[in-house]
């Protein structure tokens, strides 16, 4: 079984951003990974995450089941819940306006359509070991802007 734990935030939203996974794979070594635009908001960063995560599943052999952490619910609620009635309603929310982020919610709908996947929200800076380094990688890339 593989984890993912994800996060991603900005500094002023919008403002530089950062994001930033934790894999864990059975007893191999946690893979970390993180990036950082100049301008982005925290949603896109969440999103980001998992969408880099995701991408590097891909290019592995048969991952099995996949549990996503994430202590964003807007990811965690858009992915499981929001996202069925947006796709069937031409990608418009209930004030028939275009949904935010819709680049990115196509990007992870298409990632995660073809893996097992059990998504869970963690309440984020409660001593999740992992959601705690994500959070500090996350910090990292949005410095490693200046």
């Amino acid at each position: 079984m593989m984890e993912i734990y994800t996060d991603g935030g900005c500094s002023g939203n919008p403002g530089p951003g950062g994001w930033a996974y934790v894999l864990i794979n059975g007893d191999a070594e946690p893979l970390e990974k993180w990036g950082a635009e100049e301008t982005s908001t925290n949603n896109r960063m969440e999103m980001q995450a998992v969408i880099a995560a995701l991408e590097y599943v891909h290019t592995q052999t048969a991952p099995g089941a996949i549990t996503v952490y994430t202590d964003s619910q807007y990811v965690q609620k858009g992915i499981t819940e929001w996202i069925k009635t947006w796709k069937s309603k031409n990608w418009k929310n209930s004030a028939k306006e275009p949904v935010k982020n819709q680049d990115l919610w196509q990007r992870l709908d298409a990632l995660s359509a073809s893996l097992p996947i059990t998504w869970v929200w963690v309440k984020g800076h409660a001593g999740n070991k992992y959601n705690e380094r994500c959070d500090l990688l996350t910090q990292k890339a949005i410095d490693s802007l200046s």
